[in-house]
């Protein structure tokens, strides 16, 4: 009995894992998962929180602050301290971004050391929308010679919630 436990053990061999399907697994799937890496890259744009309007502002230091106010039926430009500048009601095909960029390159050419706009939406205004609006005030494009060439406007935008309409609208 004993030697039947002896000659058991003996021919027993230890056994080999094969490796071989994983590693052409991974010789297939390491350089498929770099060159599709290439093509999802994220966009980030830095935004800033709107200061608050509701500090008192000393006259001798009132600066020009350019506030893009989007709300439903119009898209509104201003300045926090002095008011509006320009009112741009929406049209059958939706908001006026052309006269957008039309005033804020305006007034880029009468402000060029300026740099930041705020962005302030009312509720349920679309994320298309914003990001229309957040475009028409970082560049300005114009055609010429059948070339478009971009020109940076207000790049430091900040964003937030529009102040309520004057008269319960």
């Amino acid at each position: 009995m004993m030697l039947s436990r002896r000659s058991g053990r003996r021919n027993m061999e230890t056994a080999d894992i094969n490796i071989t399907a994983f590693m052409n697994l991974m010789v297939i799937l390491v350089p498929f998962l770099l060159i599709t890496a290439v093509f999802s890259r994220l966009a980030v744009l830095e935004l800033n929180l709107p200061g608050s309007s509701t500090e008192p502002a000393n006259p001798q230091e009132q600066i020009f602050q350019l506030e893009v106010t989007v709300r439903k039926g119009q898209i509104e430009v201003g300045d926090r301290n002095l008011g509006a500048l320009g009112v741009y009601p929406n049209s059958d095909d939706g908001y006026d971004y052309d006269a957008l960029s039309t005033k804020l390159s305006d007034i880029k050419k009468r402000y060029p050391e300026k740099t930041d706009a705020a962005i302030l939406l009312e509720a349920d205004i679309h994320y298309d929308t914003l990001v229309q609006v957040m475009d028409r005030v970082r560049v300005a494009e114009t055609v010429e010679d059948e070339r478009v060439i971009r020109s940076d406007l207000f790049p430091d935008i900040s964003i937030g919630d529009a102040p309520a309409v004057d008269g319960g609208a």
